[in-house]
């Protein structure tokens, strides 16, 4: 495809092409650009070979959209996303797909897919499923993913920065820039580090106990852990475990007093300074065994949720970002992060609620918000 110039002459750059659109008359640019076609993307593919931005010029149908975006890649050199969404968990995911269906410009990267989705068992507390586990929520995300157009790009993301108005995210495999950012990198829990963890991982040890608890109905279970979580976890399980052991590495539990006042004895048996060594079973967990006064004692249970905290993915926003002492980026109500165009949502945020669906909901709030910062720029 090729433009030409008032004077007859080629055109050849992006500069000529910002130099015509300037002085284009309504008509004409609209016999360029309409719901079925868009010359200048074409133009920029064919002739500029710039893919990145042709793809956002061909979502945008204003003249006054283009000549910016036109603007800024003279300026910068690179194309600028309308947004950069960092992580492919269930908060990435769907501000990917919101952004999408605003036709937005964005780039979502991620070193993996599914984040702590690939750690869960069954699924019985998502709306809009009675059931459902990690494979056929993988496999539904993915058709959701394809169905929108979305791709992943793959990489790890080693430095962010931000100057005046422009995010730069550096990965291992190239140096990506945008108008706003959306942090959803998630967070891991803290693993226990011991024999027989990952071999029964989801085969009756959970990090997990509002997702996976149900699945222990009238069976015994041990919480490993001695804080609030723990304590969270085990008055979560009263109402559905047979009986309940914590094992807690420390002299006592430290917890809030309510939380503490709300474990009945009954049911639930604390065991203080219990050093958990090892996990074993035969296909499916059977037991644990932890260390007591200096002696390896052995418990016999068929479900085991770990709650030793959780450790957010925000090691790369390390003084870029304002996060708590356990490194969580410090959010408010609108998912907006310490720096303005930022944006966190999910588990990596100070909002410390694991659950899918909080997830997803941070996710679209952050991509709405995204949105309404860059109609406001």
């Amino acid at each position: 495809m090729e433009f030409y110039t008032k004077d007859g002459k080629v055109l050849k750059d992006i500069s000529g092409l910002i130099k015509e659109l300037k002085s284009m008359s309504y008509n004409s640019f609209n016999h360029h650009v309409n719901q079925e076609k868009n010359d200048f993307a074409n133009w920029i593919r064919d002739i500029i070979k710039e893919e990145k931005l042709a793809n956002s010029i061909s979502k945008s149908h204003s003249k006054k959209e283009i000549l910016e975006i036109l603007e800024i890649f003279q300026k910068r050199g690179c194309h600028v996303h309308e947004t950069i969404i960092i992580g492919a968990g269930i908060a990435g995911i769907t501000a990917a797909i919101y952004a999408a269906r605003k036709r937005m410009d964005f780039l979502l990267i991620s070193s993996d897919f599914g984040g702590q989705l690939n750690v869960m068992g069954d699924i019985e507390n998502y709306p809009g499923f009675k059931h459902t586990d990690m494979l056929q929520m993988d496999k539904n995300l993915k058709e959701q993913l394809e169905y929108n157009n979305i791709k992943i790009q793959y990489e790890n993301v080693e430095k962010i920065d931000k100057d005046k108005s422009f995010f730069k995210i550096k990965t291992n495999k190239s140096v990506h820039e945008s108008k706003t950012l959306i942090i959803a990198t998630g967070a891991r829990a803290r693993k226990l580090g011991i024999k027989g963890e990952d071999e029964f991982a989801r085969k009756g040890l959970t990090y997990c106990a509002v997702c996976d608890g149900p699945l222990f109905s009238n069976q015994d279970v041990a919480i490993i852990g001695g804080g609030n979580a723990a304590l969270e976890a085990a008055d979560f399980m009263m109402r559905i475990a047979k009986k309940i052991y914590i094992l807690n590495i420390k002299k006592e539990l430290i917890a809030n007093q309510v939380l503490m006042e709300r474990i009945t004895k009954r049911k639930v048996m604390v065991i203080n300074n219990a050093e958990t060594v090892e996990i074993y079973g035969e296909g499916m967990l059977t037991g644990l065994k932890y260390k007591h006064n200096n002696e390896i004692k052995d418990l016999k249970v068929q479900g085991i949720v770990v709650e030793i905290g959780r450790i957010p993915n925000s090691e790369v926003l390390k003084g870029f970002l304002k996060t708590d002492d356990s490194g969580h980026i410090k959010v408010d109500k609108h998912c907006k992060a310490s720096k303005a165009g930022a944006f966190a949502a999910g588990d990596c945020t100070d909002l410390q609620e694991y659950q899918f669906v909080i997830a997803a909901g941070h996710g679209a709030t952050a991509l709405l918000e995204a949105a309404k910062y860059l109609q406001r720029r």
